[in-house]
């Protein structure tokens, strides 16, 4: 997969990863980067980017099917999907109704929305590319924050099953899983992303230049920190050694 000419959508396209994806693909020579977000920034960077930039409620499935209809009527068919829209809680189980429904509509039904609005389409016209930003703690899991392991863990199920059961499809996925990449997500003092950060923080740029190459590759999963597939070996062939080591860190950061 190659960026060059092709029409790309980027949602949390206003700032921290999605900004800086949708500034690489146009400076790859994307043809038209259109850019969605509930932060009304998104129609500025529209406006940086030469195209749509729409405030949209991803969670909403009416809004992201009006947002993916005016995009193709005004530059044509989407090549490239990215719904990298996220949000976190910082909390555990104990998060109220409410906030497990808004992050589950985000971090997991998005994905599900976009897949079911476009694959369709693709499938008519020989293919398309989606690529769903999950996380790390998709993964691994990820201290703290209970919403976001379990939904981050969804879209990266989600990834895989749409990969192989719509692979003779023509579609291809790939799956954006970092740990911390210096964001407005990373800019606080909650220990749940301070356990994050203390593992390794990255440029948005680094992560451009890991999903350049995994598009360019055609992996499922886009891996920006490189020892995450250290830590997915050892959680798969030592499973108890990483819940013990987890639990050290769980005391650590938390008491």
């Amino acid at each position: 997969m190659q960026v060059n000419d092709k029409v790309v959508v980027v949602t949390g396209g206003a700032s921290g990863i999605g900004y800086e994806l949708a500034t690489r693909f146009k400076a790859e020579g994307a043809a038209h980067v259109a850019v969605a977000d509930m932060n009304p920034h998104v129609v500025a960077v529209g406006k940086e980017l030469g195209f749509i930039g729409e405030v949209v409620d991803v969670s909403d499935v009416a809004a992201l099917t009006a947002f993916i209809d005016k995009v193709e009527a005004e530059a044509g068919p989407i090549d490239l999907f990215c719904s990298n829209a996220g949000i976190g809680t910082g909390m555990g189980i104990d998060a109220d109704d409410d906030m497990w429904a808004a992050i589950w509509g985000v971090n997991v039904m998005a994905h599900v929305y976009a897949a079911r609005i476009l694959i369709p389409r693709m499938k008519e016209r020989g293919g398309g590319y989606l690529l769903n930003t999950a996380s790390a703690a998709g993964l691994l899991t990820n201290l703290g924050d209970a919403a976001y392991s379990v939904t981050k863990a969804g879209a990266v199920g989600l990834a895989e099953w749409l990969s192989i059961t719509h692979a003779a499809d023509g579609i291809k996925v790939s799956c954006l899983c970092p740990m911390a990449v210096r964001t407005p997500m990373t800019d606080s003092d909650d220990p749940a992303v301070a356990n994050v950060v203390s593992h390794g923080m990255i440029e948005t740029e680094v992560l451009a230049d890991a999903v350049i190459a995994g598009l360019a590759a055609e992996e499922l999963l886009i891996l920006p920190h490189p020892e995450v597939a250290g830590f997915m070996q050892t959680k798969a062939s030592a499973h108890e050694k990483w819940l013990h080591g987890m639990r050290k860190l769980q005391t650590s950061f938390f008491g």
